[in-house]
């Protein structure tokens, strides 16, 4: 059992409804003479919906046992995108649905963590860098120097992120899978 006290970011759960939720944002709350109270928005893991809530500091909530292990992407087809675990070589099919946020990043043979709740691939975790090369992006001018300029760009996935000026087409660059930005240019 779990309590409030033990509430940390990514933390999954079932609530009191027996809904399987995962933590995405709490915050401690306590005014002048009330009594404390932690604020939670939390993501209910079979829906994908929000829910923002309040809990006592004795509630206790049962702790969800997740197991993690090493998969490949595959491919996309249709509504349905493929995995393969890389110690057993088995497939398997994911609703794209479950992966909105994740398939910006994903392209073919990128490592990802598979996620498992009860032998069930629930979700996979990103790494937090992913390089990735630059499709389209408009040409920089000679001696535009300003700094912090930035420009659009899309990326071989498909994702679209602005870069600084110097970046071209063809570059490979690198990006921080938590907040959606560039980090840096690779060579290779």
């Amino acid at each position: 059992m779990i309590g409030t006290p033990d509430f940390r970011e990514g933390l999954i759960f079932e609530n009191e409804n027996g809904e399987m939720v995962e933590i995405i944002e709490y915050q401690h709350h306590r005014k002048s003479q009330a009594r404390a109270v932690v604020r939670v928005k939390l993501r209910n893991l079979n829906t994908g919906s929000i829910i923002e809530t309040s809990y006592r500091p004795e509630d206790k909530f049962k702790e969800i046992e997740i197991e993690k292990r090493p998969h490949s992407y595959l491919y996309k087809e249709g509504d349905m995108v493929y995995f393969m675990d890389s110690a057993t070589y088995e497939q398997i099919a994911v609703p794209a649905e479950k992966l909105k946020q994740q398939l910006k990043y994903l392209i073919d043979n990128m490592e990802v963590m598979g996620l498992f709740i009860e032998g069930q691939l629930f979700n996979i975790e990103l790494p937090i860098k992913v390089d990735l090369k630059v499709v389209s992006t408009v040409p920089g001018v000679k001696g535009d120097t300003v700094a912090n300029m930035t420009k659009p760009a899309t990326l071989e996935s498909g994702l679209e992120i602005k870069v600084p000026l110097f970046i071209n087409e063809g570059d490979k660059i690198r990006i921080d899978t938590r907040t959606d930005s560039y980090v840096e240019r690779v060579n290779d």
